[in-house]
Protein backbone atom coordinates (compact mmCIF):
# COMPACT_ATOMS: atom_id res chain seq x y z
CA UNK A 1 0.00 0.00 0.00
CA UNK A 2 0.92 3.00 -1.16
CA UNK A 3 2.20 5.76 1.81
CA UNK A 4 -0.04 8.82 0.89
CA UNK A 5 2.31 11.25 2.66
CA UNK A 6 5.89 12.44 2.05
CA UNK A 7 6.61 14.13 5.15
CA UNK A 8 6.83 11.11 7.56
CA UNK A 9 10.33 9.50 8.69
CA UNK A 10 10.40 6.22 10.41
CA UNK A 11 11.41 7.13 13.82
CA UNK A 12 13.94 4.07 14.82
CA UNK A 13 13.75 2.78 18.62
CA UNK A 14 16.26 3.35 21.07
CA UNK A 15 15.88 -0.45 22.21
CA UNK A 16 15.95 -3.00 19.92
CA UNK A 17 14.09 -6.06 18.92
CA UNK A 18 16.76 -8.00 20.78
CA UNK A 19 17.46 -6.02 23.49
CA UNK A 20 13.70 -6.98 24.53
CA UNK A 21 13.82 -10.73 23.29
CA UNK A 22 17.35 -10.53 25.92
CA UNK A 23 15.26 -8.71 28.73
CA UNK A 24 12.39 -11.07 27.89
CA UNK A 25 14.69 -14.44 27.46
CA UNK A 26 12.81 -15.47 24.38
CA UNK A 27 12.65 -14.56 20.90
CA UNK A 28 9.72 -13.47 19.33
CA UNK A 29 7.49 -13.99 16.41
CA UNK A 30 3.90 -14.54 15.20
CA UNK A 31 2.21 -17.79 14.85
CA UNK A 32 -0.23 -16.99 12.07
CA UNK A 33 -3.19 -19.89 12.56
CA UNK A 34 -5.55 -20.12 9.42
CA UNK A 35 -8.47 -22.33 8.68
CA UNK A 36 -12.09 -22.57 7.87
CA UNK A 37 -14.39 -20.86 10.80
CA UNK A 38 -15.16 -23.64 13.50
CA UNK A 39 -11.44 -25.50 12.59
CA UNK A 40 -10.73 -24.69 16.25
CA UNK A 41 -8.28 -21.85 15.45
CA UNK A 42 -9.28 -19.88 18.39
CA UNK A 43 -9.63 -22.39 21.19
CA UNK A 44 -5.82 -23.41 20.09
CA UNK A 45 -4.80 -19.72 20.36
CA UNK A 46 -6.74 -18.98 23.53
CA UNK A 47 -4.72 -22.92 25.13
CA UNK A 48 -1.54 -21.64 23.41
CA UNK A 49 -1.65 -18.24 25.29
CA UNK A 50 -2.75 -20.13 28.20
CA UNK A 51 0.25 -22.16 27.93
CA UNK A 52 3.02 -19.43 27.33
CA UNK A 53 1.74 -17.37 30.54
CA UNK A 54 2.91 -20.39 32.93
CA UNK A 55 6.31 -20.58 31.52
CA UNK A 56 6.71 -17.02 31.60
CA UNK A 57 6.57 -16.43 27.86
CA UNK A 58 5.59 -12.98 26.98
CA UNK A 59 2.86 -13.87 24.30
CA UNK A 60 -0.77 -11.62 22.38
CA UNK A 61 -3.67 -13.06 20.89
CA UNK A 62 -5.11 -11.61 18.12
CA UNK A 63 -8.60 -12.93 17.31
CA UNK A 64 -10.40 -11.95 14.25
CA UNK A 65 -13.88 -11.29 16.05
CA UNK A 66 -11.97 -8.83 18.81
CA UNK A 67 -10.26 -7.18 15.77
CA UNK A 68 -13.29 -6.44 13.87
CA UNK A 69 -14.91 -5.09 17.27
CA UNK A 70 -12.44 -2.37 17.35
CA UNK A 71 -9.53 -1.58 14.72
CA UNK A 72 -11.02 -3.46 11.65
CA UNK A 73 -14.99 -2.17 12.64
CA UNK A 74 -15.51 -0.64 9.68
CA UNK A 75 -14.49 -3.90 7.12
CA UNK A 76 -16.84 -6.27 5.89
CA UNK A 77 -15.95 -9.34 4.23
CA UNK A 78 -15.39 -8.45 0.47
CA UNK A 79 -12.58 -9.43 -0.99
CA UNK A 80 -10.75 -5.59 -0.60
CA UNK A 81 -12.24 -5.96 3.01
CA UNK A 82 -10.67 -9.15 3.94
CA UNK A 83 -7.38 -7.87 2.09
CA UNK A 84 -7.05 -4.83 4.45
CA UNK A 85 -8.05 -6.55 6.72
CA UNK A 86 -5.00 -9.17 7.20
CA UNK A 87 -2.48 -6.04 5.52
CA UNK A 88 -3.61 -4.37 9.14
CA UNK A 89 -3.11 -6.95 11.33
CA UNK A 90 0.26 -8.35 9.55
CA UNK A 91 1.20 -4.46 10.52
CA UNK A 92 -0.17 -4.59 13.69
CA UNK A 93 1.45 -8.29 14.70
CA UNK A 94 4.87 -6.76 13.02
CA UNK A 95 5.24 -4.46 15.60
CA UNK A 96 4.11 -6.77 18.30
CA UNK A 97 7.41 -8.93 17.17
CA UNK A 98 9.01 -6.07 17.17
CA UNK A 99 8.53 -6.03 21.12
CA UNK A 100 9.43 -8.62 21.48
CA UNK A 101 6.21 -10.59 21.84
CA UNK A 102 4.87 -14.42 20.77
CA UNK A 103 1.77 -12.91 18.71
CA UNK A 104 -1.11 -15.62 17.75
CA UNK A 105 -2.91 -14.54 15.13
CA UNK A 106 -6.27 -16.59 14.84
CA UNK A 107 -7.98 -15.32 11.70
CA UNK A 108 -9.72 -17.03 8.80
CA UNK A 109 -7.04 -15.58 6.24
CA UNK A 110 -9.21 -17.32 3.25
CA UNK A 111 -6.66 -16.43 0.73
CA UNK A 112 -2.75 -17.86 -0.23
CA UNK A 113 -1.75 -13.97 -1.39
CA UNK A 114 -2.95 -12.15 1.31
CA UNK A 115 -1.21 -14.40 3.33
CA UNK A 116 1.65 -14.36 1.16
CA UNK A 117 1.69 -10.48 1.69
CA UNK A 118 1.91 -10.53 5.64
CA UNK A 119 5.10 -13.54 5.20
CA UNK A 120 6.87 -10.76 3.38
CA UNK A 121 6.44 -8.08 5.79
CA UNK A 122 8.84 -10.12 8.64
CA UNK A 123 12.13 -11.18 8.42
CA UNK A 124 12.73 -14.93 7.53
CA UNK A 125 12.01 -17.70 10.47
CA UNK A 126 9.51 -14.64 12.00
CA UNK A 127 6.27 -15.91 10.41
CA UNK A 128 4.92 -18.99 11.17
CA UNK A 129 1.97 -20.11 9.19
CA UNK A 130 -0.31 -22.77 11.12
CA UNK A 131 -2.81 -24.62 9.33
CA UNK A 132 -5.75 -25.51 11.29
CA UNK A 133 -7.12 -28.15 8.92
CA UNK A 134 -10.50 -29.71 9.35
CA UNK A 135 -12.90 -31.01 7.00
CA UNK A 136 -15.69 -28.20 6.41
CA UNK A 137 -18.58 -31.14 7.34
CA UNK A 138 -16.88 -31.54 11.08
CA UNK A 139 -16.81 -27.60 11.26
CA UNK A 140 -20.37 -27.22 10.17
CA UNK A 141 -21.08 -29.89 13.11
CA UNK A 142 -19.26 -27.77 14.95
CA UNK A 143 -20.94 -24.37 14.41
CA UNK A 144 -20.28 -22.91 17.48
CA UNK A 145 -21.26 -19.39 16.29
CA UNK A 146 -24.36 -21.01 13.97
CA UNK A 147 -23.02 -19.06 10.90
CA UNK A 148 -22.75 -21.91 8.68
CA UNK A 149 -26.32 -22.65 8.83
CA UNK A 150 -27.20 -18.96 8.14
CA UNK A 151 -25.06 -18.93 5.43
CA UNK A 152 -26.78 -21.92 3.96
CA UNK A 153 -29.58 -20.08 4.60
CA UNK A 154 -28.25 -17.18 2.66
CA UNK A 155 -28.60 -14.99 5.38
CA UNK A 156 -25.01 -14.09 5.61
CA UNK A 157 -22.92 -13.27 2.30
CA UNK A 158 -19.71 -14.31 1.40
CA UNK A 159 -19.06 -16.79 4.10
CA UNK A 160 -15.67 -18.81 3.63
CA UNK A 161 -16.54 -21.99 2.04
CA UNK A 162 -19.66 -21.83 1.62
CA UNK A 163 -20.02 -19.03 -0.90
CA UNK A 164 -16.08 -17.69 -1.18
CA UNK A 165 -13.01 -19.54 -1.24
CA UNK A 166 -10.76 -21.05 1.04
CA UNK A 167 -7.17 -21.62 -0.24
CA UNK A 168 -5.52 -24.18 2.13
CA UNK A 169 -1.78 -23.15 2.37
CA UNK A 170 0.55 -24.66 0.09
CA UNK A 171 3.93 -24.95 2.38
CA UNK A 172 3.06 -24.33 6.32
CA UNK A 173 5.21 -24.52 8.59
CA UNK A 174 3.05 -26.55 10.26
CA UNK A 175 -0.34 -28.40 10.26
CA UNK A 176 -2.97 -29.15 13.01
CA UNK A 177 -5.84 -31.40 12.53
CA UNK A 178 -8.38 -30.71 14.53
CA UNK A 179 -10.41 -33.72 13.47
CA UNK A 180 -7.74 -36.18 15.16
CA UNK A 181 -6.17 -33.79 17.69
CA UNK A 182 -7.57 -32.42 21.15
CA UNK A 183 -7.17 -28.68 21.26
CA UNK A 184 -4.13 -29.99 24.30
CA UNK A 185 -2.88 -32.44 21.86
CA UNK A 186 -2.83 -29.34 19.14
CA UNK A 187 -0.87 -26.72 21.37
CA UNK A 188 1.86 -29.34 22.23
CA UNK A 189 2.03 -29.90 18.80
CA UNK A 190 2.82 -26.39 18.89
CA UNK A 191 5.47 -25.98 21.26
CA UNK A 192 7.20 -29.45 20.27
CA UNK A 193 8.05 -27.11 16.64
CA UNK A 194 9.02 -23.94 18.82
CA UNK A 195 11.10 -25.80 21.44
CA UNK A 196 12.71 -27.60 18.07
CA UNK A 197 13.04 -24.33 16.15
CA UNK A 198 14.80 -23.07 19.34
CA UNK A 199 12.21 -20.29 19.62
CA UNK A 200 11.12 -21.15 23.26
Amino acid sequence: MQIKSDNITWQQSAISKLDRQALNQHKSCVLWLTGLSGSGKSSIATELDRRFYSRKIRSYVLDGDNIRHGLNKNLGFSPEDRKENIRRIGEVSKLFVDAGLFTITAFISPYLEDREMVRHMFREGEFIEIYVSCPIEECEKRDPKGLYQKARNGEIKEFTGISSPYESPRNPELVIETDKLTINQSVDKIMQFLQEKKLI
